[in-house]
Order: structure tokens, then sequence, then C-alpha cells
């Protein structure tokens, strides 16, 4: 009786896969081709840093010292290439006119190369929303107080004339009459006005008169009034950041650690009461766009 010859096995050896796979790569190798890219993209991607949203902190009256180091941060942001995109968190109540003219300026040139966005946390008020319209996009925090357009001065001291002194004008001893300092804050006035309606554009939606007079919004408010563009956190802010610079998987980086800077020396800015306490008032007299909080007006 002849044997019967086993039933061949369903499964394939391995040489006979291999033959199998290696005629199927023959005929179209794509697949492998497609495989090979992809891993080393990934090779690739472990030595590629990833973009930044750097962030820069004022939570301080803006005079010299803090719109310096707020300067260096923007330039670093502005020369570094792995920084895509800004975020300024602030809370301020405003500062000097200089000091917050020349971050205005720097914040300016950033944003030709690198998109900023302002959020303000708890005030942003006077020079603080000064700088706030110099950004791309504004977030607030919904109890945040916002606007407060305007400036404040004070009045030089009438001109005396001393016995001992010579001076070869009457006013070479106090710089201006007093009517000069009118005309100062007039211009300096139209020249917030015209930062507000440059960087608010379309959006806003109070008349020159009436943004003019001086008043703070809560956030929600703010948002109604075309002040700023979203009410949200932080978080959300940095979120837009990077979607202005149209990147992602991004990470955070605090600006001041990262370019190496020193700890910002503070200066007295405001003035204090005989038992210690600080006003809201600045030290020396002059122009600022500050805000001055109705609880502190009573104390000049």
């Amino acid at each position: 009786m002849a044997k019967r010859r086993p039933a061949a096995s369903s499964r394939s050896s391995p040489a006979l896969s291999f033959r199998r796979g290696e005629q199927a790569l023959r005929r179209d190798p794509y697949p492998l081709i497609l495989l090979l890219v992809f891993a080393l993209g990934v090779i690739l991607s472990w030595g590629i840093p990833r973009p930044i949203v750097g962030v820069i902190t004022l939570n301080d009256a803006i005079y010299w010292s803090t719109a310096q180091d707020v300067i260096e941060q923007i330039r670093y942001a502005r020369d570094d290439p792995r920084v895509r995109a800004v975020v300024l968190l602030i809370d301020s109540p405003g500062g000097t006119v200089t000091d917050t003219e020349a971050v205005y300026l720097e914040l300016a040139r950033l944003r030709q190369v690198k998109p900023v966005v302002a959020m303000i946390q708890g005030l942003g008020a006077s020079g603080a929303y000064y700088l706030s319209v110099g950004s791309d996009y504004i977030v607030s925090g919904p109890n945040a107080q916002v606007g407060n357009v305007g400036v404040i001065a004070q009045l030089p001291p009438v001109p005396v004339i001393y016995e001992d002194v010579i001076s070869t004008g009457p006013y070479k001893l106090w710089g201006s009459p007093r009517d000069t300092v009118f005309r100062e804050i007039e211009a300096i006035k139209q020249g917030f006005y015209d930062a507000v309606r440059l960087g608010r554009g379309e959006a806003l939606k109070l008349s020159r008169d009436f943004l003019l007079r001086g008043q703070i919004w809560q956030g929600t408010e703010a948002l109604r009034l075309g002040l700023v563009d979203e009410i949200g956190s932080q978080d959300r802010a940095i979120q837009r950041a990077a979607e202005w610079a149209h990147i992602s998987n991004f990470e955070v980086a605090n600006l001041r650690a990262l370019a190496g800077l020193p700890e910002v020396v503070v200066y007295p800015f405001f003035m204090a009461t005989e038992d210690g306490r600080q006003t809201a008032y600045p030290i020396e007299p002059g122009t600022y766009l500050l805000y001055i909080p109705p609880g502190e007006r009573a104390t000049p």
C-alpha cells in the first residue's frame, strides 16, 4: 500500500517568507523608502532644538531700571533664532514717559521679525497699556484693570529771583514757564492716543474724547470696547503667540533666565510716607504715563 504524502503546512517557512518579502520589495520599494525616511527624520529631530516662545515679565513701574531690563530681553529675543515668538506679561501701573516710549520702540523693532502677544494679568494701565498696544495681540484676565489712557504731570515751581544767584535768563533755574508743561502733556497725550489707534485699529470702539478721559476698565468690559482681543489666561496667551508664529511642539522659556541676565536692581521710584508706607506717587516730579489708584489720590 502506497504511503500518503504529508499535507503541506499552511504556514510558510521563514526562508520562503523572506524570499516573498524580497520579491515584493523588488516590485514596490516605496514602503521601505518611506520607512527609512521616517526613521531618519526621527533621528534628526533628536538633534534639532524645539522652537521657543519666550516670556518677559513686567510687574513693576516702568522706569530706567525696569525698562532697560525689558529692553535687554527684547533684544535677546530678536537676535536668538530659537525664539520664535514673545509673550509680554504685564502687571504694572505705567511709569515715565521716556522709558515707556523706549520699550515701545524696541517692541516695534521686535514685531518686524517675530510676533508679540501681551498678557495683562492684573494691571495694564497708562504706560503699561501703551506697551500692550505695541503688541500684535492682547489677552487680558477677566478682572484685570485696563486703560487709563492719558498723562499726569507735576507743575514746576513758580520762578523766583534769588539775590545771591545770578542767571542768564528768567527760566535758567526752572527750565521753562509753567504753561509749557500744559503744551507738553497735550503732545504726549496725542502721541499716546495715536499709539492706541494704530495698535487697535478697527477693533477700537471708543471715540478719541471718550478714550482720553483716562478711564480704566475691567478686562471683560475692555474686550467689549476693543481695548483687548481676548479674555484668557497666561497659557492662552502663550498658545496665541505660537499660533502667530506658526509653530508647534514648542517650549516655553523665561527670557531673563535664557539670556543669563542678572537680577533687576530695584531703585526707589514711589514716594513713601513718614511711617514708611509706599504711596503711588513717584519720587521725582515730572511727566508720567502712570495710574494713581483712587485710594491713593488723597496722598500727594
